[in-house]
């Protein structure tokens, strides 16, 4: 007798994992844009001052260092808008998200200015770290002038991730766009002396990113404001919004900006070391760096929208589907970081000549660029696996692991590499690939046995 004949079936496997990709990707794309428009402005920057004067940029590299920790505690302690606007969307609570919003804009405001009080004493602080004279002079009155546009930079930030967690990043993608095209143009007035204007060099650039934040921040309020739901996600809606009322928002954004900015520090701890070795190697750094950088926007846009994903499937109580969320994120994250590892072992050359007509720099900055084609692969993974995480709710283990990974590990390997081993600028490269070797694998084993214990918890509620 013939067995009866059953219909195909689509395995739910393969069929949840497209729907992932798919869903990611649209998510992603728009997000990957705006967030390397962040990056593209910075390597707008780093390229028309390089082509200024090489000294002109050790100034700006040494003056991104501390604004580089600042903007990512900004992003960290304002990375609770995203998740709880997700959630609240997720489940239907529409007239929650716009409270979210108007919690976060008096919060990053606040936060902006003390960053921008903290960045009236980039001198001394520059002092402080072990630079010279001339760098942390020059490079002070550079931190100076950018954080003058930190408050900016926080009300964009906060509206970001808002219309993020609303599904909604077009908007901010826009206004990086326009943002970009506003720099150029204020780059070549002020760092070359244009329609008016001295010639300013590194302090020039400044002042152009410092008028760009302020642009985005008032586009995308406006924005946010004027839109034609805004009344139905209660954007202008009265109410109190009592410090209680957000405690998970804040608890979200303390951990995500003690994780970011452990690791930012950490970076710009590699800053000063290369400060250390001499004006060249620093500019060096500061152009390996500034790509890694650009690059690793694209991991950040991926790491976000995994972030709703998981977020929304957690929200749910769907183990399986967070365990997919997350492992698509990663998995999209790293294919995508490995394209640009391929284009930086293909044309390191290439890459370093676009900052600099400096040959000794370009020398100087080749094995850098060859290096980081590696760290691209391992950094992407552990962006996004911390953003998975975040997704579904942990808070302070991502934290422990970046401060496991890039403070117990990459600092102190750096110092050893670059000085008692001589292995220079290249030497700290070296440490960051190790670092992020040592993070992705904490955050993912993190990840995977978070799902296991989900899934035993599923299967004992069921029997």
């Amino acid at each position: 007798m013939r067995p009866p004949v059953r219909p195909p079936v689509r395995p739910r496997l393969r069929h949840g994992l497209a729907r992932h990709v798919r869903d990611l990707a649209v998510l992603a794309a728009p997000v990957v844009v705006a967030r390397s428009g962040i990056m593209v402005m910075g390597l707008v920057d780093t390229v028309m001052v390089g082509r200024f004067s090489a000294t002109e940029l050790a100034y700006l590299g040494i003056g991104l260092a501390p604004i580089t920790v600042l903007l990512l505690i900004l992003t960290g302690l304002l990375m609770g808008t995203l998740v709880v606007t997700a959630a609240a969307f997720g489940a239907g609570e529409e007239r929650g998200c716009g409270a979210v919003w108007r919690r976060s804009l008096p919060y990053g405001l606040a936060l902006g200015a003390l960053a921008a009080g903290v960045c009236a004493f980039g001198e001394p602080m520059l002092r402080l770290l072990g630079q010279s004279p001339e760098l942390a002079r020059e490079g002070g009155a550079v931190v100076r002038v950018l954080g003058l546009g930190l408050p900016g930079a926080a009300l964009f930030l906060t509206s970001t991730f808002f219309l993020e967690g609303l599904r909604r990043p077009l908007p901010g993608m826009v206004m990086m766009i326009a943002a970009n095209v506003v720099n150029v143009a204020l780059n070549w007035i002020f760092v070359y002396g244009h329609l008016g204007s001295p010639a300013m060099g590194a302090v020039g650039s400044a002042w152009a990113t410092t008028g760009v934040r302020l642009f985005l921040a008032a586009g995308l309020v406006g924005y946010v404001w004027t839109m034609a739901d805004a009344r139905r996600y209660g954007v202008r809606g009265g109410g109190r919004t009592a410090w209680r009322a957000w405690a998970r928002q804040r608890r979200i954004g303390y951990a995500a900006a003690t994780s970011i900015g452990v690791e930012g520090t950490a970076f710009s701890a590699l800053n000063l070391f290369a400060g250390w070795l001499g004006v060249l190697p620093l500019a060096a750094f500061s152009i390996g760096l500034n790509l890694i950088t650009i690059a690793f926007m694209v991991a950040i846009g991926i790491g976000a929208a995994t972030a709703v994903r998981v977020g929304m499937a957690h929200g749910r109580g769907e183990a399986s589907e967070v365990a997919l969320a997350g492992w698509t994120g990663l998995a999209l994250g790293v294919a995508a970081m490995a394209v640009f590892a391929v284009v930086f072992a293909a044309v390191p050359e290439a890459l370093a000549a676009a900052y600099t007509t400096d040959p000794a720099l370009r020398a100087a900055a080749v094995p850098l660029v060859a290096i980081a084609a590696w760290i691209l692969i391992v950094d992407g993974g552990q962006g996004v696996m911390a953003n998975a995480l975040r997704g579904r709710g942990e808070t302070w283990a991502p934290t422990l692991m970046h401060t496991t990974s890039y403070f117990v590990v990459m600092i102190p390997l750096g110092w050893f590499l670059a000085f008692p081993l001589g292995r220079g600028a290249p030497g700290l490269f070296e440490a960051i690939l190790a670092a992020s070797v040592v993070s992705v694998s904490l955050l993912s084993f993190r990840f995977a046995w978070l799902g296991r214990r989900d899934r035993r918890l599923a299967q004992a509620s069921q029997a």
